[in-house]
């Protein structure tokens, strides 16, 4: 045993004193940039990212995603599955509360599963949760599903957000308070919404895991990349996604390497050009073909994310288990999209260079939201690449919450630049069901395929990974050749935070999977409400 010593002593003292190795401070703040306000902080009545993203830290759900992507307890604290598939019993958490300190328990979630179901609820995704067949809470610390066939993505549906049953029962949805002032059960409780400007969240002390260490997260609000990147190298923000030029070529100086890290990893999401499958003009899948063919994709990956990033060729993550590499692919060839469109009907028969059919000219509008210079840029390229295959198109931008409202859910659009992200669990009934083709539902480019429908609903019946895999597969194949959409590309994901801002650990899930242990030494701390 070592001698104690007074430098001993004085050195065990200044250790205490600093922390210790490995010590955590709590406080400070964080500032996130996002190009699109939120439209509604109730997320299950909601489609756009910013929505979901902004609310994501005031709820919880009774399932949630670790790090590698496995579903572990969040507000259920354990389940079990009955050996037919056919029944799901939740253990709810004991002692979580609301943020207005009313106790969260079983009946909230049945209260959540019969909001889903309800058809007043307007919310586009109901179908996961029309799988049950009946729903109950026995005792405040459970809550049993019920179906009558296996339902393969269930455990994954219950990853669904939590709403205050006393706040919420026997409301109009659309009127409820809880649209402007979401009351979670999360880690982070609402401030104040500044609509168009900023969403302002603060620690709640009583979060069942523990205090985030960060006491205070904004989300600022600028549409526009490049006042974002500059309000980031000012100090206004902390955290944002860089485009590939601010990448590659604009964040590799001294300064930006002592303030910043930066982050690189294939994102779980895609871009596409989607086409409203209601327009004669693309009723044709020859006509989508021909479209796909003509568009560089290499092009768009060069020259839009200077090589950051890879081809799209369907709606599942590259790399995968559910990926399917083999579909089929539409390289660049202008000559290949001419003769499907003369197929088709569309030959410029007055010499004006324009393809036509029918006397009438084959022009389309591409709409997409403002802020997004990746979706700009891609239209741009797409539009200079059509003109040379004889069509005209015109190119058009919108606010993201008018986009949204106004276009997206009414179907009002030719074509639409856009993206979704990938989820982890495969299915897609949400968004290529035929019954999802209506106004409000996710299928908003109205694809219709009886063969597609089969897939999606038996896959959802197959608990054999290896069955429900080739039927995923199979159902890739079929999108890649109807081109519902043109796939363009997976883009990397380019997160850049401050370097002050600590324990941040990069996994599968990306980096903010652990977002409540992120922590700001307290001589780097800003304070809140400060900035």
């Amino acid at each position: 045993m070592p001698k104690i010593t007074a430098a001993l002593i004085l050195c065990l003292l200044l250790a205490l004193s600093a922390g210790g190795a490995g010590a955590v401070d709590d406080g400070g703040s964080l500032v996130m940039g996002t190009i699109g306000d939120a439209t509604s902080m109730i997320p299950m009545i909601t489609s756009d990212s910013a929505s979901h993203e902004m609310s994501g830290l005031v709820y919880n759900g009774l399932l949630k995603y670790d790090k590698d992507l496995n579903l572990i307890g969040d507000l259920a604290r354990s389940w079990t599955v009955s050996p037919d598939g056919l029944t799901i019993t939740f253990k709810i958490r004991e002692g979580v509360t609301w943020q207005d300190g009313k106790p969260y328990t079983a009946k909230d979630a049945l209260f959540n599963w019969r909001f889903m179901v309800d058809p007043k609820t307007p919310t586009a995704y109901s179908g996961d949760y029309m799988k049950v067949t009946k729903a109950e809470a026995p005792d405040e610390h459970t809550f049993v599903v019920h179906y009558d066939e296996p339902f393969a993505p269930g455990l994954a549906s219950w990853t669904l957000t939590q709403m205050p049953r006393h706040l919420l029962e026997g409301q109009d949805v659309r009127a409820s308070e809880l649209n402007r002032h979401p009351v979670g059960t999360g880690p982070y409780e609402f401030v104040r919404w500044d609509p168009g400007a900023r969403v302002v969240l603060r620690y709640y002390p009583d979060y069942f895991e523990g205090r985030a260490h960060i006491s205070q997260v904004t989300y600022r609000v600028i549409p526009d990349m490049a006042t974002m990147f500059l309000e980031l190298k000012s100090g206004g923000l902390d955290w944002m996604g860089l485009t590939a030029l601010q990448y590659r070529r604009q964040t590799e100086t001294p300064f930006f390497k002592k303030n910043f890290v930066k982050y690189r990893y294939l994102s779980s999401g895609y871009t596409y050009l989607g086409y409203n499958l209601k327009d004669p003009r693309f009723a044709d899948k020859r006509v989508r073909q021909a479209l796909s063919y003509a568009i560089d994709k290499e092009e768009l990956i060069k020259g839009v994310l200077l090589g950051l990033g890879r081809v799209c060729t369907g709606p599942i993550k590259p790399g995968t288990y559910w990926y399917n590499p083999q579909v089929k692919r539409y390289p660049h060839d202008p000559a290949k999209a001419k003769e499907l469109l003369a197929a088709a009907g569309w030959r410029d028969t007055d010499g004006d260079g324009l393809l036509d059919k029918d006397g009438r000219p084959f022009e389309f509008t591409i709409l997409t939201n403002q802020g997004n210079s990746y979706r700009a840029n891609t239209g741009v390229i797409i539009q200079q690449r059509l003109s040379q295959i004889g069509v005209r198109v015109k190119l058009r931008t919108v606010e993201w919450a008018a986009f949204i409202k106004e276009f997206i859910n009414k179907g009002r659009f030719e074509a639409v630049l856009l993206g979704w992200t990938i989820t982890p669990d495969p299915d897609q009934f949400d968004i290529w069901h035929s019954s999802k083709a209506q106004p409000g539902q996710l299928n908003f480019t109205y694809y219709k395929n009886p063969e597609v429908d089969r897939i999606l609903t038996e896959q959802r019946r197959t608990f054999d990974r290896e069955k429900r895999r080739a039927l995923i597969f199979k159902l890739q194949e079929i999108l890649a050749e109807d081109q519902p959409y043109t796939f363009l590309y997976v883009a990397n994901a380019l997160p850049v935070l401050a370097a002050r801002i600590k324990g941040i650990a990069p996994a599968p899930a990306g980096i903010s999977y652990n977002f409540t242990e992120w922590w700001v030494p307290k001589a780097l701390q800003h304070p809140a409400m400060k900035r």
